[in-house]
């Protein structure tokens, strides 16, 4: 049974300039040479192949991890492998201000975390959020906590639909469900 909330290490996504990156697409996430891979378990080592300073980053997340990113994370195509890529390794949700529309509901229907945070652009430049912190989200409040600097951040909390999705482990797992009522 999947739990209301998540504890994991941080991965801030920022540029050289410290801040934030914005407009990150799915191509940046996912990028299209590796479409034709179809199984899950195998798309996570392509994560972030096409964002500059990031292309390590499957070798060095771990399972659990929260990826914190700029406004309009996802931006783009309509490619599930960019939601799926971070299944696939494990990721335990995703933060950022704003999503590309197509990518949130690919999320929220995969039944994986994805979080709105307007607030994070106070707590990047400041260090008061960095890579490696831990960070405690409740997807229901959409309280989450910098547990290493005992600070809080304020998200959006979960629709009940979207923590139904999460919970069921997705929109075909939901409705199967659905139906054993």
């Amino acid at each position: 049974m999947k739990q209301q909330g998540h504890t994991g290490n941080a991965w801030i996504l920022t540029g050289s300039n410290g801040q934030l990156i914005e407009n990150i697409d799915t191509d940046q996430i996912f990028h299209n040479a590796f479409l034709y891979i179809t199984e899950m378990n195998e798309m996570g080592k392509f994560t972030f192949g096409n964002l500059e300073g990031w292309k390590d980053f499957p070798e060095k997340a771990g399972p659990g991890d929260i990826v914190i990113a700029g406004g309009n994370f996802g931006a783009g195509s309509s490619r599930q492998q960019a939601v799926d890529c971070f299944i696939s390794l494990g990721i335990g949700a995703i933060i950022a201000p704003s999503f590309g529309a197509i990518y949130f509901r690919n999320a929220v229907n995969a039944g994986f975390p994805v979080m709105r945070c307007g607030n994070l652009y106070d707590f990047v430049p400041s260090k008061d959020l960095q890579t490696g912190h831990e960070i405690r989200i409740d997807f229901c409040s959409g309280e989450a906590w910098n547990r290493t600097k005992n600070i809080s951040l304020t998200c959006k909390p979960m629709s009940e639909v979207q923590f139904n999705l999460y919970k069921a482990g997705g929109l075909f797992r939901y409705g199967r469900d659905l139906g054993r009522d």
